[in-house]
């Protein structure tokens, strides 16, 4: 059996960090919003998981925890996913669908 170096034991428990809050945040997104949450697509659903999951990346982790995500309406939400499958799709950078997506989601309420 291959011996794992340590710095892909970091990778993987990295990866294993992120996925872990993307689904804590899916969580509360969808219980905040209901009967609303079966109006996304499975292709919605995948490129909010992606655009959250650059954002946990790429934002510090105080101010991730600051988040409320049952606060954002169903429109916040669909701008995210747009943005989301921008970047998917190359249309806009992940830096600048972080960026893009952190004005929605880092604002004050």
């Amino acid at each position: 059996m291959p011996e794992v170096s340590k710095t892909e034991i970091g990778r993987r428990f990295f990866k294993l960090q992120k996925e872990k809050n993307v689904e804590k945040a899916i969580e509360k997104i969808r219980q905040s919003m209901g009967p609303e949450w079966s109006l996304f697509t499975h292709g919605d659903i995948e490129a909010l998981k992606y655009i959250l999951g650059e954002i946990w990346v790429y934002t510090d982790r105080d101010a991730w925890e600051t988040i409320s995500f049952t606060r954002f309406t169903g429109l916040e939400f669909r701008e995210i996913i747009r943005i989301g499958k921008n970047a998917l799709d190359n249309v806009i950078s992940g830096q600048t669908a972080v960026q893009m997506s952190g004005v929605i989601l880092l604002k004050p309420k």
